[in-house]
């Protein structure tokens, strides 16, 4: 019997240590591996604000909420976003030229639904003002008959009052006022009529809206930068350094 335990008890060569729990003493735990950045509330408000901004160019203000959502201290957040504004990584007003000449010749909208978008990422209203000085009249009305003109065959075979709805109702979510909406659509449609050599008579009982509604009724449109939101940024590795900011 003692044999037999004793060739049982044989470890082979080679073959894995097998360590007893009972024999052994208590397990060695190392020194655990702290990253002093991310320790430091403006070290992570800074990678924060570097991944957002690698992803899309962003406000100050949008930043901001960011941060204030991912728990970073307000002082070291005020800190850091002052820092990026003063080397030119935020910079507001270039942000509202670019966001008004993109939207308008991408999506068509006019300067009182830009201004009212721009509002909501919080950018000051003297650079919102800025910004829209520089888009022309001119090139408003030619972007809306433009409009109208590639939604117009969508309407075909739908009653005059209602293809006349339709497509004011389309100008007026783009930010365009009412009255300018229905002056541009009626001339597209008494156009139409005119080349297919009929009568648009029904646009004869449609008068043109009497009052310009207010820039901030736009504030309702919600959300149409498609920018998504900010949350669940994930890990903020593999960023590198960001000594100098």
């Amino acid at each position: 019997m003692a044999g037999r335990q004793s060739r049982a008890g044989k470890v082979k060569p080679g073959s894995p240590r097998v360590r007893d729990p009972e024999d052994a003493g208590p397990e060695r735990a190392g020194p655990e591996r702290r990253d002093p950045e991310r320790d430091d509330p403006e070290s992570v408000a800074r990678l924060i604000c570097l991944r957002m901004l690698t992803a899309a160019p962003r406000t100050q203000a949008e930043l901001a909420d960011a941060l204030r959502r991912r728990g970073v201290p307000d002082a070291a957040a005020q800190a850091v976003l002052s820092r990026f504004a003063e080397v030119k990584l935020i910079d507001d007003a270039t942000f509202a030229r670019a966001w008004v000449e993109s939207r308008h010749h991408g999506r068509g909208l006019a300067g009182r639904a830009l201004g009212a978008e721009l509002r909501r990422k919080g950018v000051a209203l003297e650079d919102i003002a800025s910004a829209l000085g520089e888009l022309d009249p001119d090139q408003e009305v030619a972007t809306a008959r433009d409009l109208v003109a590639r939604r117009l065959p969508g309407t075909h075979g739908q009653p005059g009052p209602a293809r006349m709805r339709r497509l004011v109702g389309m100008l007026a979510r783009k930010g365009y006022a009412p009255g300018l909406a229905y002056r541009i659509v009626r001339e597209a449609l008494e156009q139409e009529a005119a080349d297919a050599g009929r009568s648009a008579y029904y646009l004869a009982d449609m008068e043109e809206p009497a009052a310009e509604e207010n820039d901030e009724d736009l504030d309702g449109l919600g959300s149409t930068d498609g920018l998504g939101s900010t949350d669940g940024l994930g890990s903020t590795d593999g960023l590198g350094s960001t000594d100098g900011l």
